[in-house]
């Protein structure tokens, strides 16, 4: 078996969604009060979700404009695990962003997480130890999954998946942001309800080759809407090699955008121990 210590977290983001506020703090350091009832920045909740999951080494892969906050803040706030930065100069994708991060995984397998996405496991097992434990079992490439509705298809990347068994597909075929009427067509999963489609849920465990998957793009400057886009290069890798989707048990929420950063701060806040008078302020 395969063990998975290394993670990575992409916050390079400029985070136009949340302008102006992202003007004078980058969204990653956003405030959020934490289930735990400390306010900390949004990226060190993504630290703690990676480390009580059982990742030993960090990357985080910054822009210019948050690396230096980022680092001091993780220079007073020391954790569980190692943490290092890999930067990206040029605002090109998250398939390039990920690909900042080749040198420091090196030759082993990793954890790959949004770094506006904060997730909430259903069980006692995090999300993230649900997709490595999935990896680890199987040996091989691992995406997590959720079900979407049709009219949502045209934000996400979206997999038509064979089901397996125990949470688990093969994948038969993706597209990134795709319209209604092709994911009618070419991306329907047997067993969902009419009108839901499989989408990345936004934690990934890969092995090394998605970086060759992601240099061949980058080396051939084979874009999507001006960008190297992750889904590219996933499409390439489930042609090379085995990779499967696990249907995780739980739910995220996308602070990146103002009404998930609302969503966030509620889900938190109704888990941590001022949830009955937030339960009080909203009736």
């Amino acid at each position: 078996m395969t063990r998975i210590r290394k993670g990575v977290i992409t916050a390079a983001g400029r985070g136009t969604r949340l302008l102006p506020a992202t003007r004078t703090v980058q969204k990653e350091l956003f405030p959020l009060v934490d289930v735990d009832g400390r306010a900390k920045p949004i990226i060190q909740i993504l630290v703690e979700e990676l480390t009580t999951s059982g990742i030993e080494e960090i990357c985080i892969v910054s822009n210019t404009a948050n690396i230096e906050p980022m680092r001091r803040h993780f220079a007073e706030e020391p954790g569980a695990a190692s943490i290092s930065f890999a930067v990206q100069q040029t605002q090109e994708g998250y398939g390039h962003a990920v690909f900042q991060a080749r040198e420091w995984v090196g030759g082993e397998p990793f954890v790959l997480t949004l770094g506006d996405h904060v997730y909430f496991s259903e069980t006692e097992v995090r999300c993230t130890r649900q997709v490595m434990d999935a990896f680890e079992a199987n040996g091989c490439c691992v995406s997590s999954v959720f079900a979407v509705a049709e009219a949502s298809v045209t934000r996400y990347g979206i997999i038509a998946g064979l089901e397996r068994g125990d949470g688990l597909f093969h994948i038969r075929a993706m597209a990134e942001k795709p319209t209604a009427a092709f994911a009618q067509s070419n991306l329907r999963t047997a067993g969902l309800p009419d009108g839901h489609y499989l989408s990345f849920f936004g934690i990934h465990a890969f092995t090394p080759a998605i970086f060759d998957c992601l240099a061949q793009l980058i080396e051939t400057d084979q874009r999507e809407r001006g960008e190297f886009q992750l889904t590219s290069a996933q499409e390439l890798l489930f042609a090379k090699e085995d990779y499967l989707l696990n249907r995780v048990a739980g739910v995220r929420c996308d602070m990146g955008v103002p009404e998930g950063l609302i969503e966030t701060q509620i889900a938190l806040a109704l888990r941590s121990p001022f949830a009955g008078a937030v339960r009080k302020m909203v009736k």
